[in-house]
C-alpha cells in the first residue's frame, strides 16, 4: 500500500531514512550473487529472498526502499533466455516485493525504483568510469523502455543512481520526461567530479530545472567525497539532497573485489550526518558494503536529533 503523501511532500518535513546495501543482505542470506546480473537474478530465482532482504531493511527503520531493478534490463535479461514480456513482469515485481515488504509495518515505507547505469547491464565495471561511447541518444533508447515499465508499476520515486556521467544524466533525464512518476538523480563520483572527470556543478546543473526531479546527490563513493558534494548539490539546485554513500571501501574491477577498510559505524557517524542534514541532505543511507544494522544506527541518530536528544 502506498503512502498518502508524496516523497516530496515528506522531504519537505525532514530527513528519511533509505535502506543500505541489497546485495549485502542478499549474500547474508546465503544468496549467489556471482551471476552477471547480480541481484537481479533473483527477481526470477528467488523474489522471496529479495522481499525478506528489504524486510531486513525495513525491521532496520527503513523508510524508503530501493529495488532490485539496479541491473535488471531487458537486454541482461535476453542473454539469460528471458523474453521481453517476462522481462517486464519481473521489473514490475521489483517494485512490488519492495511494496509487500514496505506494508508489514505500521509507517510511512516509500519505494524508489531503480534505475541503475547502462554500465551496469555490461557487469564490467563501466559504472565507475562512464564514457561508454554511446550518444546521449543511444543511451536514452537504451533506458526507455524499462524506465517506462517501472513507471506503469507505480513506484512513489525513481532513483536514477549511481550514474558515472552528464552524456548519461542527460539520457535519463530526457527519457523520464513525462513519465508521470518523480525521480532523483544520484551521481557515483571520486573527489569533487564525476567518474568520467566532468565537474560537479556542472553535473548537478542539469536538474535545476526539473520539477519532477525532487532530489539531487551521490551514491556508490566514498563517505568524505559527499562532504563537499551534499552542500554543492544543493546549492547548484536547490533541491533537496541525496547521499548514500558506501562504507569506505573502494571497488576494484579488476580484481572484482572491495579494497581498503570500510568503517565498522557505517558511512554516516552522528557528527557527518548533522553536517550533511544541515548542508540540505533529505535522503540519507548507505549504499555499497552497508547492511541493516548500519540503517538501524542512522535511523537511531535521525530519530534522537528530532527528539533534540
Amino acid at each position: 500500500m502506498k503512502p498518502d503523501r508524496s516523497l516530496a511532500d515528506a522531504l519537505g518535513e525532514g530527513s528519511l531514512v533509505l535502506d543500505g546495501g541489497l546485495s549485502d543482505q542478499l549474500r547474508a542470506q546465503g544468496c549467489d550473487l556471482s551471476d552477471a546480473l547480480w541481484s537481479a537474478r533473483l527477481l526470477a530465482d528467488g523474489p522471496e529472498q529479495i522481499e525478506a532482504a528489504h524486510a531486513a531493511y525495513v525491521r532496520a527503520g527503513a523508510q524508503v526502499l530501493i529495488t532490485a531493478g539496479y541491473q535488471a534490463t531487458y537486454e541482461g535479461f535476453a542473454r539469460r533466455g528471458i523474453g521481453r514480456a517476462r522481462t517486464s513482469r519481473l521489473l514490475a515485481d521489483s517494485v512490488t516485493l519492495a511494496r509487500s515488504a514496505g506494508a508489514a509495518v505500521a509507517r510511512e515505507v516509500w519505494v524508489a525504483a531503480s534505475v541503475g547505469p547502462y554500465g551496469a547491464m555490461l557487469a564490467d565495471g563501466s559504472e565507475y568510469r562512464g564514457r561508454y561511447g554511446l550518444s546521449v541518444r543511444e543511451l536514452e533508447r537504451f533506458h526507455r523502455p524499462r524506465i517506462e515499465t517501472l513507471a506503469e508499476a507505480g513506484p512513489d520515486v525513481l532513483a536514477l543512481e549511481t550514474i558515472p556521467d552528464t552524456d548519461e544524466a542527460e539520457a535519463l533525464l530526457r527519457a523520464t520526461a513525462g513519465c508521470g512518476i518523480p525521480v532523483w538523480l544520484s551521481y557515483t563520483i571520486a573527489g569533487d567530479r564525476t567518474r568520467a572527470g566532468q565537474p560537479l556543478a556542472e553535473a548537478f546543473a542539469l536538474a535545476a530545472g526539473r520539477d519532477d526531479v525532487i532530489a539531487v546527490g551521490v551514491n556508490c563513493c566514498a563517505p568524505e567525497d559527499a562532504d563537499d558534494a551534499v552542500p554543492l548539490a544543493a546549492s547548484t539546485t536547490g533541491k533537496p539532497v541525496v547521499a548514500y554513500p558506501n562504507s569506505g571501501e573502494r571497488w576494484d574491477p579488476e580484481g572484482k573485489g572491495w579494497v581498503g577498510e570500510g568503517r565498522g559505524e557505517g558511512p554516516l557517524p552522528p557528527d557527518r550526518l548533522h553536517a550533511w542534514q544541515q548542508a540540505g541532505a533529505r535522503l540519507l543511507g548507505g549504499c555499497c558494503r552497508t547492511n541493516p544494522a548500519h540503517t538501524a544506527r542512522l535511523a537511531a541518530a535521525l530519530a534522537s536529533r528530532r527528539r533534540g536528544v
